[in-house]
């Protein structure tokens, strides 16, 4: 079996060489980037990367703006790295698609673990299945949402949660369960980042954000009436 495929792109050539020996002893093919530039040099020019590891602070292209491009094409899993702990940093990060922010200094193997359940969850997927519910149509594959045949702009994340309200319709959620199902980590902030993207997800739907019913004290729950 062929291994998959792992890009790290960060600046500082030791933090590369520390995450690339854990992930290689994983048994991953680590392909490595010293800036965002490069990394898109990298990623365009090479079939099947399954996951990138992407540190924001970089010389000539930040991770930010890296983030920017890829999603534009792609919808491989990023987990973004930074030094910073601003909750407005995160925040933009999960706008841009982040799939998971870890902060410096972390744990490499805490790294490799979240890596792993990425890909699990990723590969996990179902690639043709279309989701429908109350005039809105989810295409997983497509990654493209209808609303009364009106085509929907979602942000990366907005997606991702509005694909998981739907495929859980009529089962309150906490706001814990969604974070680990949606952004698949363990938060410890506060609930913010959550009711942030319902709110940005109720309004682009219009009418239909009123099947994301609030449960108070909990969390949500899609409900079709």
């Amino acid at each position: 079996m062929d291994k998959l495929k792992i890009l790290v792109v960060d600046d500082e050539s030791r933090m590369r060489k520390l995450v690339r020996d854990f992930l290689v002893k994983q048994n991953f093919e680590v392909l490595e980037a010293g800036d965002g530039a490069e990394a898109l040099d990298i990623f365009f020019g090479t079939e099947d990367i399954a996951l990138i590891i992407l540190d924001v602070m970089m010389p000539k292209m930040d991770g930010w703006q890296t983030c920017r491009e890829i999603r534009a094409y792609s919808k491989v899993p990023i987990i973004m790295l930074t030094a910073k702990s601003d909750e407005r940093d995160e925040l933009q990060g999960f706008d841009l698609g982040v799939d998971e922010y870890i902060s410096k200094p972390f744990s490499p193997k805490i790294l490799v673990a979240r890596v792993e359940a990425i890909l699990r969850r990723t590969n996990s997927r179902s690639a043709d299945q279309v989701l429908e519910a109350g005039g809105i149509s989810l295409d997983k594959a497509a990654h493209i949402v209808m609303v009364d045949g009106r085509q929907l702009e979602l942000s990366f994340k907005e997606f991702e949660l509005l694909a998981y309200f739907m495929e859980n319709q009529g089962i309150a959620l906490s706001r814990e369960k969604i974070l680990n199902n949606v952004w698949n980590y363990d938060y410890f902030g506060d609930a913010r980042t959550i009711d942030t993207h319902v709110k940005k997800l109720r309004s682009k739907l219009g009418d239909k954000g009123d099947m994301i019913k609030t449960i108070w004290g909990m969390g949500y729950k899609f409900e079709v009436a």
